[in-house]
């Protein structure tokens, strides 16, 4: 009942803020190449000339794809350097270096080297939301209690053992909070690819119609953006619910 009553106040303000949007737009006469209404943008979806599900796909896949392979080395690379401290060392603040290079400056970089198409844009998201899961699982690998080590060992546990009795169910709630921030970062990754050079996507779409001053398809733009965050976002929160112990989730 708890988790029902905060989802209606979610939607509640949001439709109250929406409602609230439109009024003040129609009260105080907003020119549409300024701020659209809510009902300006969302026309928007029935003009064929922005081709919305082929963009909305192209951007869906980029950022999907940036996520998964973000998590996936992410967590690989975790359980690499909780299983050597001297790679740890060796590469943890080489990748740490590398993080403080502006994606943006990476674009053109990429584009140079994977041409236009997905796999540059893809590219761009991986590198910008794999850090996060990265750090966050890495730590939640080491803080193990001694006790339990001590415990395992005396048991003549193997490192496998520990690794799968240990410190992957202690390191879940760190794995899933880092895949949060990946899920937000990733978005913003894809968008980065397609605004520096990309011939489709919701971002490419943005670019084409700002010429024109046409803000109620960049607005819808923008909304559909978030409704993919909050989609990828919502998805790493169904999982963690599956796998993390309510009492342990990390907020």
């Amino acid at each position: 009942m708890r988790s029902v009553r905060s989802l209606a106040i979610i939607l509640i303000v949001h439709l109250a803020v929406i409602v609230l949007w439109q009024v003040l737009v129609d009260a105080f006469h907003v020119p549409k190449f300024i701020l659209p209404s809510p009902l300006a943008t969302l026309a928007t979806l029935t003009s064929a000339k922005y081709a919305w599900l082929s963009n909305l796909a192209v951007t869906s896949v980029e950022i999907l794809g940036g996520f998964c392979l973000g998590a996936l080395v992410g967590v690989m690379l975790a359980v690499f350097f909780c299983w050597s401290p001297l790679l740890s060392l060796l590469l943890l603040p080489l990748f740490v270096t590398l993080n403080m290079i502006p994606k943006v400056a990476l674009g053109p970089l990429f584009i140079v080297w994977f041409s236009y198409g997905i796999i540059p844009n893809i590219l761009i998201a991986f590198s910008i939301c794999f850090f996060p899961i990265l750090l966050t699982t890495s730590r939640g690998l080491s803080e193990v209690e001694p006790d339990l080590l001590d415990l395992v060992k005396s048991l003549r546990g193997s490192r496998w053992t520990l690794f799968r009795k240990i410190q992957l169910p202690g390191a879940l709630p760190y794995v899933f909070s880092g895949m949060k921030v990946g899920a937000i970062l990733a978005v913003a990754g894809a968008i980065v690819g397609e605004f520096i050079a990309s011939e489709r996507g919701l971002g490419y779409l943005m670019i084409q119609v700002q010429s024109s001053l046409d803000t109620p398809a960049m607005v819808m733009a923008v909304v559909l953006l978030t409704l993919l965050g909050v989609g990828l976002y919502g998805l790493v929160l169904g999982l963690e619910w599956l796998f993390v112990v309510r009492d342990v989730r990390l907020q």
